[in-house]
């Protein structure tokens, strides 16, 4: 069967996919060709499809963050990795396709116990939860903090790692069956953000002190209510916008709880090679002591981009997806 790769060649909805035949490429001097056993889907992906992160033209686009897979050639000056190694990544596009050429600095061992499709969905989403709960707002025992969209994939994730850590982590999620999943991974209360007003529920659940920070991925729905939820001297921390990005902050925003605010990316806190083995050991050392459980909750085959997309525009997935090429 010949390479492909899921294509888009104008910025639009999930139709504007299709799946177009490459060519086998080989890999110039520091990269590998990765044959791909798994991808992970995220809304960065869907970001990326519809134009609301820039377009690069005049090429068609690949979108696709995460993937897992095994180390089928080696490039010119190559070293620590060899033909058959499992490994997995994160990058800002590419991964929507069976095959394809990554810098070997870009990616990580899969340890034993660790199937290619959970370190796929763990990469991005994973190192995001690493990020935002050791540097964004480094979380402590006894902190109580919000976290939206709790039923997601970065979600489920992180209300697992903050009861690890002793934090109180409060969730929202829409609807009883997403907050029952977030229920059980570590959340101490869930709030349906669909049927009550969150930030007062948050503020009951407090004795009106609020949280000391808010993981906010979600949005334009979700900051008006976030700034209202956080305690005097709080953080904000926004590190998505699957509702809509925020056009309407100020910083006078910030100055009723004399709050913080910070708006960060992934690929900032990876850049570095050895940074980002170091998150992803620890990431990976987490799944094996048992803090962190990552089964993907749906998969579909890559050729099934489309439906993915439109599922978790839609809001019908929960936790992790895994397309497989």
């Amino acid at each position: 069967m010949s390479d492909y790769a899921i294509t888009a060649s104008a910025p639009g909805g999930p139709e504007t996919f299709r799946r177009t035949e490459i060519a086998t490429p080989e890999p110039g001097p520091g990269q590998i060709r990765l044959r791909q056993t798994a991808v992970g889907l995220n809304f960065i992906d869907a970001y990326h499809r519809s134009g609301t992160y820039p377009w690069p033209q005049p090429a068609d686009l690949i979108v696709g963050s995460e993937g897992a897979g095994v180390v089928e050639a080696l490039g010119a000056g190559v070293t620590g990795l060899a033909l058959g190694d499992r490994v997995a990544y994160t990058q800002p596009l590419g991964a929507y396709a069976s095959v394809r050429l990554i810098g070997a600095d870009r990616v990580v061992p899969i340890p034993d116990g660790v199937s290619d499709a959970v370190a796929a969905t763990l990469m991005l989403k994973g190192l995001t939860a690493h990020y935002l709960i050791h540097d964004c707002h480094p979380a402590q025992a006894g902190e109580t903090v919000l976290v939206h969209a709790a039923a997601g994939g970065v979600g489920l994730l992180l209300g697992q790692w903050l009861a690890a850590k002793g934090v109180t982590a409060i969730g929202t999620a829409g609807g009883a069956q997403k907050g029952a999943l977030a229920a059980g991974h570590g959340y101490a209360h869930v709030i349906d953000y669909d049927s009550a007003d969150f930030a007062a529920e948050v503020t009951r659940l407090t004795e009106g002190r609020g949280v000391a920070a808010v993981y906010d991925g979600v949005g334009a729905r979700t900051w008006r209510g976030s700034m209202q939820a956080l305690a005097m001297r709080g953080t904000y921390v926004c590190f998505g916008q699957a509702s809509g990005p925020i056009t309407d902050f100020a910083f006078s925003d910030l100055a009723p709880k004399s709050a913080r605010a910070t708006r960060p990316s992934l690929f900032h806190f990876i850049a570095d090679p050895a940074e980002l083995r170091r998150r992803a050991a620890e990431l990976f050392a987490a799944v094996a002591d048992g803090t962190l459980r990552s089964e993907p909750h749906q998969t579909l085959p890559l050729d099934q981009a489309a439906r993915a997309h439109a599922d978790l525009e839609a809001r019908r997935t929960t936790g992790a997806t895994v397309l497989i090429p």
